[in-house]
Formats: C-alpha cells, structure tokens, sequence
C-alpha cells in the first residue's frame, strides 16, 4: 500500500465482543479467587479493509464496558485512524467519561491498541517502530507463581526456576501465617532468584511496616502496593520505614498518580499496564514523567490475553526505564485468543517482533469459544 493510499484511513465501524477468559486454576490472591475474567474484543474496522484489534478489559460485566464504548463510538466512525491522541482525547473529554478517568483507561485502552493495530499494518510495520523503535532487543519477564496450599505454590515456583525466570513474583496478603510460610518455602525452591512480593493493597500503614520487617530476611527484591491506593502519604510511610524498595501499582493509574508519587518519593518503582494509563501513548507519557524523577517503570498485567500482553511488549521495547521482571498474564488461561506468534517467554524473555501492527494472528475459533463461554459464565 503506497503512502498516498494510507494517508486517510478512516475508521467504518468499531466491532466489540464481550468474552470469558477461563483461568487454568483458580486464582488466590489478597482480595478473592478468580476462576476467569471478562474482557472486551474491540476490532476497528477501516473503509481500507484493515481492521485493527485489541483488548479492553471489565472488573465487572462487560456490558459495561461495551456500552461506555457504544457511547462515544460516532465520534470515531469516518475520522483517520492516525489521529490517536485526538480520537482518545475528544473520547475521555468531550464524551462520558470526564469524570472517571480511571474508568476512562479500562475502557479506551482496547480501542487505543486497535488503532496502533491498525497503523502499524497499513504502514507494514511492527507498533514498537512507531513509538520511537526498540531500545532492547528483548524483554525479561517474571515468573508467576500459582497455587493455594504452600505444597502448590513450592511445585509451581521449582517449575519457574527450572525454566530460568530471572525474578519470581508471589502473591501475599492472605494472613500473616500464610504469607511467612509461603515466603520462606517459595525462597527456599528458588535459590538466589530475585523474589518479590505482592499483597495488593491488603495491609494497613502499620502491618505493612510489620510484615515487610518480618519478610526482609528472604531478600525480598521489592513489596508491590502493600498498602491502600487511595493515600500517596501512606505508601511514602511505608517506603520511609522499611529497608526493602516498595513498587506502586493500584495507586498510579493516570500520568497525575506518577507525578505525585515521584514527587513525593513514595516508591522506588512503579508498576503500570496501558490499560490503567489509558493506552499506549498514555503509557509512554507516564513512563517518561517516571524517567526525569529515575524511577524505573514496570509493565503490570490484568487479567487478558495475549493481545494485550503483545500490546505491551511493543511499549517493553521501547521504554527506555523498563525493569526487568515485567508481567504478562495469558499463560493463566485455558485457552489464549492469539494463535501466533508464540508469546512464551524463553528463559524468561521475548525478543522483537517482526509482523507489522501489534504481531497477532486470533484464533477465531478460541474467541468464539471466549464468547459462548461469557454468555454462560462471565455474566454471573
């Protein structure tokens, strides 16, 4: 496709799907078990034939989700699939969503990455090169580590390991019995890799300050948002008190959250998913404000596929403060949407992606099962 021919793209019709993503086992953590997760489709439709695909995710029903969308989706159809910041833009402020930004995020996100999707095909070019090129070749991920009783999630942690993840990632918050022993069983299974820990947001300001004391003698790499996301001075009391580096995540959801945290020293890193920041380009923004404070960005994970786990690796490329031991999320399903290219990582890593747009190739027949599984299961 010449330049001339790609230089009006404009969007016919933007295609939503609600769907269930099931998860292999259930899924602990600090606030419930999760056995799957609602997510949105979002297909861009373009009158050059192109369509664009991503991935908007639902706390709740999806209904939600897709009628926040349906709302705002005439101020996209005719309109040029480049203009993203303007698109995204007139969507969070001239359409519903001017006073939810975080919710604004959630839902805009998907289309965002169905716009770059798109971009990137008609210029025959791979995402990462449109936000500026790759400066890595490859991007480290951590292992996650799954199970209920400590016998589980010790197996689990060996298997991760054995398959030479750099940093391993457990989740805690589920008392303080419970975390100390899994702590210990989960450092013993694996040896000198970097450990880090993840209550989401379950301890007060003075348990968090108690149980990272207690943590520190497994050489804990980092303790992501111990404590509340609604209060910055709670996470800069925690940071002040304790000797292990504390990482941000439910709290930083917006380019705003970033600032005031780094203006406020209360993290030493800050982890984030274009899904929280509001896309792609809000991603980059936030990391770049992370960056002139030398704060080290992480890319964090919903619950999604592997659209959306491809999304962010393109910003993994290409963020120069990425950290290492970043997350992914689609290992935990049953079934991914993506049939290609594979997104396992080796020895913990994934290199650079040749195919233009966002690299991926659905599995229509898996979206179609997503799909009959959110009409029996994802709406309860």
């Amino acid at each position: 496709m010449t330049a001339q021919a790609t230089s009006r793209i404009l969007i016919t019709g933007v295609r939503l799907t609600p769907l269930f993503l099931t998860f292999r086992e259930p899924y602990h953590w600090a606030g419930r078990v999760d056995y799957g997760s609602p997510v949105v489709l979002v297909e861009v439709e373009t009158d050059a034939g192109i369509t664009g695909v991503g991935e908007s995710v639902s706390s709740l029903a999806a209904e939600g989700t897709v009628a926040a969308l349906r709302c705002v989706e005439p101020l996209f159809i005719g309109r040029p699939i480049h203009d993203v910041v303007r698109l995204v833009h007139e969507a969070r402020y001239l359409g519903t969503f001017n006073h939810m930004p975080w919710y604004a995020g959630f839902v805009l996100a998907g289309f965002e990455m169905a716009l770059w999707d798109a971009i990137g095909k008609a210029a025959g070019q791979p995402v990462y090169r449109l936000l500026g090129g790759a400066v890595r070749d490859e991007v480290d991920y951590f292992g996650f580590v799954q199970g209920d009783t400590t016998d589980e999630l010790v197996a689990h942690a060996r298997e991760l390991a054995a398959s030479d993840y750099g940093v391993i990632y457990l989740k805690v918050g589920r008392g303080d019995d419970a975390d100390l022993a899994n702590t210990a069983a989960v450092r013993e299974a694996i040896g000198g890799r970097r450990l880090r820990v993840d209550p989401n947001c379950a301890w007060s300001v003075p348990d968090a300050i108690r149980m990272i004391h207690a943590l520190e003698p497994f050489g804990i790499d980092w303790v992501e948002q111990p404590t509340t996301l609604l209060s910055v001075s709670a996470m800069r009391q925690v940071r002040e008190a304790v000797h292990v580096p504390i990482a941000a995540d439910q709290a930083v959801l917006t380019a705003n959250d970033v600032y005031d945290f780094v203006r406020q020293r209360a993290c030493d890193a800050i982890c984030l998913s274009p899904h929280e920041a509001g896309g792609l380009l809000a991603f980059k923004k936030a990391a770049a404000i992370a960056e002139a404070a030398g704060v080290p960005i992480c890319l964090h994970g919903q619950s999604v596929s592997g659209i959306t786990d491809a999304a962010q690796h393109h910003l993994g490329l290409s963020t120069p403060n990425l950290t290492d031991g970043n997350q992914i999320m689609h290992q935990l399903l049953v079934e991914d949407l993506v049939a290609s290219p594979d997104l396992t990582p080796r020895h913990g890593k994934l290199g650079l992606v040749g195919a233009p747009g966002l690299g991926v190739e659905l599995d229509r027949d898996a979206v179609a099962r997503a799909a009959e599984a959110y009409e029996k299961e994802g709406r309860s």
